[in-house]
């Protein structure tokens, strides 16, 4: 697979932000614009008639984005050794049951998922699992030999199945639809994305044109008797398939098309070709862009951030006239493509009572994917240039292994601090919204150590 640093970076920082927004302190301590827009602190209640967005809103978009952006670049090699259509679906199917399989296995190895009342036994049988996933997924390169690795991941196949066949978990017990929602989605994502942009590789706007037909499922769902009911309601396995999760293509489709400028980048694109002052001033458009969005939306300054958007958004396109170099094409196309969605968004903004993440909106499905181009159009200059170069390299390492980074947390760190006793410190550190952001940044620091590790020892886990 031909890797982006840009690309690697922007998944670690989504993975690392992700872990950040659930470690912080709950409760009154931080201000509302640092949870999800629609579960406000103190209570923390689910109130979808809220709009506005939020940092924490962007993670999982961002997270979506770099995961369709990558498609083409991981599918190259099948493309060069001219793979069959049956082939890949095997490929990508394997890909989707062993996602989602990570997702049953991990919410069942939590502790608090085992049991009401979690002891050390359960907290060292989270240990136990997160040291199976590596024995399943984990690729051990220039460490073990290939026979030695299938050796350990019949192993972990065993030794997981057999958690989830005999374990004595909590009322009800064992269930497939206790499983990661997250990761579901993200099997999905894998599955359709992939599948979608293979038979359309060589006539992309096939792909866009795909989506008004999802739109109009959404859109006339709920007319009993439809077809567009039929095929909203209909699922073989609703543990495994909603057509509900397919709104989360809006996001990944377009981000094939920059996984695809991504590959057209020549060894030739550096920043040094470029104008330095150019490439400056659209990041620093980049970085206000989207300050003005998650302030405008949020404290619902609708059209003071409408104009701001406008005038960043047009200065971004004045600035992208001034990269002549012919190999920066696919960086143009990332600020077109993000300043175009952002205006699309904010034009749908009114629609479905403003802008949410849950129950999503389009508004939101555009914010995000405009808002991912322009960032990844920022990483990319930075790469360029080689500027903020050890930033870059920190987020690349984590966005290199986001499976452990994901993990990590709940199966390893959680459970260490309960058994040593340390939990009862970090859980201290809310009696401000300085403490509470130190206890997040803590708690992220240890995991990021965790998969920089991994990275730096040549482990990754892999579907």
């Amino acid at each position: 697979m031909q890797r982006s640093e840009s690309l690697d970076a922007l998944r670690g920082l989504a993975i690392l932000l992700m872990v950040l927004s659930g470690s912080i302190a709950f409760g009154e301590v931080m201000p509302g614009w640092m949870f999800h827009a629609q579960v406000p602190p103190p209570d923390h209640i689910f109130k979808p008639e809220l709009p506005g967005i939020t940092w924490v809103d962007l993670v999982f978009p961002f997270f979506l984005f770099s995961m369709g952006a990558a498609i083409p670049l991981a599918m190259r090699k099948r493309m060069q050794e001219q793979v069959s259509n049956g082939k890949v679906f095997v490929q990508v199917l394997t890909r989707f049951v062993l996602l989602a399989f990570f997702s049953i296995f991990t919410m069942h190895a939590r502790a608090w998922v085992m049991s009401d009342a979690p002891s050390s036994t359960e907290h060292l049988i989270s240990i136990g699992c997160f040291v199976v996933l590596f024995l399943i997924y984990g690729q051990f390169k220039g460490i073990l030999n290939v026979q030695t690795e299938r050796v350990l991941k019949v192993l972990g196949w065993l030794l997981a199945l057999a958690f989830l066949a005999f374990f004595p978990f909590k009322e009800p017990g064992f269930s497939a639809q206790k499983s990661d929602v997250i990761i579901i989605v993200l099997a999905n994502m894998a599955l359709f994305g992939t599948l979608i942009w293979w038979f359309t590789r060589n006539n992309p706007l096939w792909r866009l044109a795909l989506l008004p037909f999802i739109m109009a499922v959404f859109l006339a769902s709920k007319e009993e008797g439809s077809l567009n009911a039929l095929v909203f309601n209909w699922s073989p396995l609703p543990w495994l398939y909603k057509f509900y999760y397919l709104k989360y293509l809006f996001i990944v489709l377009p981000a094939t098309f920059a996984g695809e400028w991504l590959f057209q980048r020549t060894a030739d694109d550096k920043g040094n070709e470029r104008s330095r002052r150019a490439d400056g001033l659209a990041v620093v458009a980049v970085v206000l862009i989207l300050l003005v969005n998650l302030t405008g939306l949020y404290g619902r300054y609708l059209l003071a951030n409408f104009i701001a958007s406008v005038i960043l958004g047009a200065m971004l396109l004045y600035l992208s006239t001034k990269i002549k170099s012919s190999s920066a094409s696919g960086l143009i196309r990332f600020i077109k493509a993000g300043v175009y969605l952002l205006m699309l968004a904010l034009f749908f903004e009114a629609y479905e009572g403003g802008i949410k993440k849950d129950f999503s909106t389009y508004s939101y499905y555009f914010v995000c994917t405009g808002l991912a181009f322009l960032v990844m159009a920022a990483w990319t200059i930075l790469e360029d240039h080689g500027l903020f170069k050890g930033v870059m390299t920190f987020f690349a390492w984590n966005g290199k292994n986001p499976m452990v980074a994901y993990t990590a947390g709940n199966l390893f760190l959680i459970p260490l601090l309960k058994i040593t006793q340390t939990a009862g410190w970090l859980d201290s550190l809310n009696g401000n919204a300085v403490e509470g952001l130190l206890r997040g940044l803590i708690f992220t620091g240890i995991v990021s150590m965790i998969t920089v590790f991994c990275v730096r020892k040549n482990i990754f886990w892999k579907t």
